[in-house]
């Protein structure tokens, strides 16, 4: 798609080496244009405030927020902005999270450069991006019984090696409660024991340490 006047992008990345890669890549389409490169969530915020970019590209894992914290922040800004994430976080939980918060589109770091493009121009036509390996991710998991917000209270203390005394103790609940919960959660992930649900957890993005 092409128009009087290139697409402004906005590009929010802790590397360094990603930042420079995306620019130059957009630099060089006749259509779009870098107008800003934040390292971390809250320059990406303040550098929206001056930019008002077109399309805003944001990365889930930053140093100071997460990535579903910007994209909040940017649509309290404003609630029109175009927002596409960029990421290498393949989680299915990941990627509902950030379309839940807001974001336009989802392309997952490393897969073809036309990706990234082909994202930020449909984005700015104002339609949904989800590539194939993305829409694959949270096909796998539609049909997954969710998390109560107990069990991830638990599982959170799994993750940190607690085990069912001291997280009935950390919780106020009793060991047994504990059980019955540490049960649930490993059955709902599809895990063989708590190293595995704590794993599987951390890989869709579940839990995040």
């Amino acid at each position: 798609m092409t128009s009087s006047r290139p697409i402004t992008v906005l590009c929010i990345d802790d590397h360094a080496l990603v930042r420079e890669g995306m620019a130059a890549l957009i630099n060089r389409q006749q259509d779009m244009t870098i107008v800003g490169e934040g390292a971390t969530g809250k320059e990406g915020v303040e550098l929206f405030k001056t930019k008002r970019p077109d399309v805003t590209l944001v990365d889930l894992r930053l140093p100071d927020m997460t990535g579903v914290a910007v994209i909040t922040a940017l649509i309290q800004q404003d609630p029109k902005t175009k927002i596409l994430v960029v990421s290498s976080c393949e989680g299915d939980v990941d990627i509902k999270n950030a379309l839940s918060a807001g974001a336009h589109g989802y392309v997952l770091k490393g897969l073809p450069r036309e990706q990234l493009l082909d994202g930020i121009r449909q984005v700015h036509a104002g339609f949904k991006w989800i590539p194939s390996q993305v829409g694959g991710k949270l096909a796998e998991h539609l049909t997954d019984e969710l998390l109560t917000k107990r069990e991830l209270e638990v599982l959170a203390l799994m993750a940190s090696g607690a085990r069912n005394k001291e997280i009935g103790d950390t919780l106020g609940i009793a060991e047994e409660t504990v059980k019955m919960h540490v049960k649930s959660i490993i059955s709902k992930l599809g895990a063989d024991d708590r190293t595995g649900a704590v794993t599987t957890a951390l890989r869709r993005g579940v839990l995040h340490l």
